[in-house]
């Protein structure tokens, strides 16, 4: 098989963003080549020298661009190997994006199971987290994730359909790694980072069936909007937590 070739960069203008700095566009020129697919994840950038050059910049302003890049989890640098574009694992998915885990601070990835898939219609609250019309085609997904065997989390989730045209149940049901690996993988999307909000609730009647407890039963209601490249909408998720044995727990870091 041959080689895959390096993707094409074009050479920066300054002028395109009055004022911007320049490694700001060149982080945009970066993030542009990773959201069209010329560098897929798993790819390698380019080396420093020939990418600094291509974007006629220094390679202590590439640097900055990949910095920042890097902090937000969409580069990753393998010693000795390069800089590369990150995909979707289990492990990140658990780290990142995953932040449950036991009372004791026992954390691993939960086992998924697949309630429902269907197509439906946008409603109002779900229009407004993805900045869509109410009313327009929709996924609607329900997980019941369980950990050390015991359901903990009822996840319902709402993806626009011309974002994830060709996705079936087979296909989710099937996925051999992480969902948020499928939407990676199997659609270009990269999700990056998530929008939370987090209240205290009494589990309703379908909730309560799908985790086992009584009705009115305190849990926690986690609503999810999860961001892609350029902070695009992906998905609209509202997880109800049973926090009996488990807490939600989130490492802020420190404000730069």
């Amino acid at each position: 098989m041959a080689p895959m070739s390096e993707p094409a960069f074009e050479r920066l203008d300054p002028g395109q963003a009055a004022g911007a700095p320049l490694y700001r566009l060149a982080k945009q020129a970066l993030l542009a080549a990773i959201e069209s697919g010329r560098c897929p994840p798993g790819r390698a950038l380019p080396n420093e020298t020939a990418l600094a050059a291509a974007l006629g910049i220094s390679i202590g302003t590439l640097r900055h661009a990949v910095d920042e890049l890097v902090a937000e989890r969409i580069l990753l640098r393998r010693q000795g190997r390069g800089t590369f574009v990150a995909t979707h694992t289990t492990d990140r998915f658990v780290f990142q994006f995953f932040h449950v885990e036991r009372s004791d601070g026992r954390r691993e990835a939960p086992q998924v199971e697949l309630l429902s898939f269907e197509r439906g219609r946008l409603d109002e609250e779900a229009a407004d987290a993805l900045g869509l019309r109410a009313g327009e085609p929709v996924i609607l997904v329900e997980n019941r994730l369980a950990l050390q065997g015991r359901p903990v989390v009822y996840d319902r989730l709402t993806l626009p359909a011309a974002l994830f045209r060709g996705l079936t149940e087979k296909r989710l049901r099937e996925r051999p790694s992480t969902i948020y690996h499928l939407y990676q993988t199997g659609f270009g999307i990269t999700v990056v980072r998530a929008h939370e909000r987090v209240r205290a609730v009494g589990a309703d009647r379908t909730a309560a069936r799908i985790l086992g407890v009584v009705p009115g039963t305190p849990v926690l209601q986690v609503r999810r909007t999860a961001l892609a490249l350029n902070d695009k909408p992906v998905e609209y998720r509202v997880s109800t937590l049973w926090t009996a044995q488990h807490d939600y727990v989130s490492t802020l870091s420190p404000a730069t």
